[in-house]
């Protein structure tokens, strides 16, 4: 994690302090000289090297843990669209588009949606669910180099999304990103993915205007950076300035299902809403996939609980 300007030094010390408070191993402090010996392409004022910083093939992550389910005789039913949950007599009814089914006890993680379901179960939503694209850019092969481990920056507390940064992948390669732009959809992966009852459900809730009127430089800065190439190359630049616009091709993008508040206030912690026998995951922030298993620990001693 690294500092490339003066005002991002007292962060970066008390990023280092909750680190070792929360138990991180070996973690280090790096001057610029033994940034280079870490990152020789890398330029920062200072760094803080955490070897147990890492990343996880989610796909391979969700294979296993199907295979788990249908060994300890669980069913998982795909492309199924719930339209309506009640509670009745102790239990819970699940009516989808193709059918229903009852349990006793629900986990509702619905992530772009997580906000409806809420509301299908004839609870109130804490939150209102806005898709954030993050857009992404793949290093050419013959440039890769130029990136050996993760390179991230040191996160404003202005605007709390983590900043473009590097990552070298698990089946090879490096990618570069993420911005963070309002998607036309749930599930907008590009600018041509427009749904208008989503469009006008994001517009029409105030929240929305009032973050936007917060942050207009920074808005706007998402939406040309997603634009511009070259934008976007001088963003990576600051972390490794031996980065060319050439350097980067065309990548993936994911949508970020980001719960904000009526306030305008961007949902940084998790965000339940629980009644009984059923629990809704509202808000799962950042790194929810890497942090998937002891999220789940933690899901299963609240319904112990409840």
């Amino acid at each position: 994690m690294v500092a490339t300007a003066q005002e991002e030094l007292p962060r970066l010390e008390k990023l280092f302090e909750r680190g070792t408070a929360n138990g991180l191993k070996d973690l280090r402090k790096l001057g610029p000289e033994q940034i280079r010996e870490i990152e020789p392409h890398a330029a920062g004022l200072a760094a803080i090297h955490v070897p147990e910083e890492g990343i996880v093939d989610y796909g391979a992550v969700v294979a296993a843990m199907a295979k788990e389910v249908r060994a300890k005789g669980g069913e998982i039913r795909t492309g199924e669209r719930v339209e309506r949950l009640e509670g009745t007599g102790g239990n819970w009814r699940v009516e989808t588009n193709q059918g229903e089914f009852e349990a006793k006890q629900v986990v509702a993680c619905a992530g772009l949606h997580s906000d409806r379901v809420v509301s299908r179960s004839g609870m109130r939503p804490s939150a209102k669910i806005m898709p954030f694209r993050g857009e992404y850019y793949m290093i050419r092969k013959e440039r890769q180099s130029l990136v050996r481990n993760l390179i991230y920056p040191v996160p404003d507390p202005q605007f709390p999304f983590l900043g473009v940064h590097f990552t070298r992948m698990i089946a090879g390669g490096v990618e570069a990103g993420p911005n963070a732009v309002l998607a036309l959809a749930r599930e907008g992966y590009t600018w041509s993915n427009i749904n208008l009852r989503d469009l006008t459900e994001s517009l029409s809730f105030p929240g929305l205007w009032k973050f936007m009127l917060k942050y207009p430089s920074i808005c706007s800065y998402e939406i040309w950076r997603s634009i511009s190439r070259k934008d976007f190359c001088r963003s990576l630049q600051k972390l490794v300035p031996d980065i060319r616009e050439n350097d980067l091709e065309p990548g993936s993008a994911g949508v970020r299902a980001q719960a904000m508040s009526a306030d305008g206030a961007l949902v940084e912690d998790f965000s339940f809403v629980e009644g009984p026998g059923i629990l809704h995951v509202v808000n799962a922030p950042s790194p929810a996939a890497t942090a998937s298993l002891a999220i789940g620990e933690y899901i299963v001693e609240r319904l112990r609980l409840s």
